[in-house]
């Protein structure tokens, strides 16, 4: 039960929870306790003043039996009788007369009661139930005439109220288990705020806001989680801003031997036709490298910048347009391009040049790992507008969506197609891009359910989109 509770409830559903079954088993046992002292006090109060009334009775019963013209009948009516309570007498004569002017039979009586009180000097009660009431029966033998003479009192009026006192301490508990589970609501809600900031500033930690801090609290007990979280996201943004500054300064420092290379290789170029044909392969696989180291020192730099905080300049943007002027610009003009209403401008804020390489990239993508990009959809819906680029590649294995995102990173499809392929950057400046512009990115299936994978990018949509 304890392994369920850890697994299928959250924090703030077992804290209601203890509360609401803490007041469950406290009110229950209040309420048990209570019925139990009420009834027991109940019946030993009822018992006794119909003890004491039996004795008195008894005893003019007594006194009159002493007499030979004693009318039983008058007698027992005239006597006093606590409430619910009937008298009946058993007269000793042949026939064994019983007198009850109440109505009240020998059936009524318990035969143990009888028997023993015919047997018996002494007087006697007995607690029972007849026909399905509590009652009480007293007896006794009065001498010197052997009469029988007994009380019964039934309990309806005690059984009533202890009914009602019953309902009551039920509805009682039931109200103060859901007391317990509101006070278990407030208490959780107490615990949990600290938890719920502390996870707030982790996930804007998480989406890039470095300097997120709680807020210090006077609490000792939480003093030092709010320390400790602080002094960690400090380190985190110190480590990460040592990173980026040495990414961008080692970029910078390349780029200077690089223009010597770039320009050397190019006057080894204009006079090619002066080298041997094995010179002129080793130039061109040269140039190739160069130009690949050229674009990775780019591309750390454009991440450096990211890392750094930069500020992203702001326009509108057609989306839809935009992706045209990528493919045309990039030679990927022949890819079937959907809209799912053109009517409606897909409209966006965010920087040309960072949302142009997110296209360029994906589209690059493609052509390095699945043979091309085979469709292209902007979609819009009420808060955001989307892009998704379709190929008919090997896929991306569900394991690898977020890898192939990472810096460096590279899936499955680009080790088997050798080392040279990429240096691993482009998906993941795609995602900065993304992050930059408050969007996400992601890997999923085919719509399909064909062989490759499906880029999607979401951006939020632009306010002039209401206004159009």
């Amino acid at each position: 039960m304890r392994s369920f509770l850890r697994r299928g409830l959250g924090l703030r559903a077992r804290v209601v929870l203890a509360f609401g079954l803490s007041g469950l088993v406290l009110s229950g046992l209040l309420a048990t306790v209570t019925y139990g002292v009420a009834r027991n006090t109940s019946l030993d109060q009822r018992t006794r003043s119909a003890e004491r009334q039996f004795i008195d009775n008894a005893d003019l019963v007594g006194e009159s039996s002493r007499a030979e013209d004693t009318s039983y009948i008058d007698l027992l009516q005239s006597l006093p009788q606590v409430a619910g309570g009937q008298s009946i007498a058993n007269i000793p004569t042949p026939e064994d007369r019983w007198v009850a002017p109440g109505g009240l039979t020998p059936e009524d009586l318990p035969t143990p009661l009888v028997d023993i009180v015919g047997g018996s000097d002494g007087a006697y009660l007995m607690r029972y139930s007849n026909n399905s009431q509590p009652t009480l029966a007293f007896g006794i033998k009065l001498l010197p005439a052997e009469v029988g003479y007994y009380e019964v009192i039934t309990l309806n009026e005690i059984a009533d109220n202890l009914s009602s006192l019953a309902l009551t301490l039920v509805l009682a508990a039931a109200g103060t288990t859901i007391a317990g589970a509101m006070l278990g609501v407030w208490a959780s809600s107490r615990i949990l705020s600290p938890i719920a900031s502390v996870s707030s500033a982790a996930q804007a930690i998480a989406a890039g806001d470095l300097a997120t801090r709680l807020e210090p609290r006077a609490d000792p007990d939480l003093e030092i989680i709010v320390d400790s979280f602080n002094d960690m996201a400090a380190a985190l943004e110190r480590r990460i801003a040592r990173d980026a500054r040495f990414a961008s300064d080692v970029s910078h420092e390349l780029r200077s031997p690089l223009m010597t290379l770039r320009a050397s290789i190019d006057v080894l170029d204009s006079r090619r036709h002066e080298l041997s044909e094995r010179s002129q392969a080793a130039l061109d696989l040269l140039s190739d490298d160069v130009n690949r180291f050229q674009r990775l020192v780019e591309d750390l730099l454009e991440i450096s910048r990211g890392d750094g905080g930069a500020d992203i300049e702001v326009s509108t943007l057609n989306l839809l347009e935009l992706v045209r002027n990528v493919t045309s610009f990039t030679g990927h003009d022949q890819i079937p391009m959907t809209s799912d209403d053109e009517r409606h401008q897909p409209l966006i804020d965010g920087e040309k040049r960072r949302l142009f390489q997110v296209v360029s990239n994906l589209l690059d993508n493609a052509d390095k790992y699945a043979g091309g990009a085979t469709s292209i959809r902007v979609a819009s819906s009420r808060d955001y507008v989307t892009l998704a680029i379709e190929d008919a590649g090997p896929g991306v294995p569900r394991d690898e969506r977020q890898l192939v995102f990472e810096r460096f990173a590279r899936g499955g499809a680009a080790r088997r197609r050798g080392a040279g392929a990429g240096a691993g950057l482009g998906l993941a400046l795609v995602a900065e891009h993304v992050r930059m512009h408050n969007g996400s990115v992601w890997i999923e299936e085919r719509l399909d359910r064909g062989p490759g994978a499906r880029f999607v990018v979401e951006l939020p949509r632009s306010e002039e989109n209401d206004e159009a």
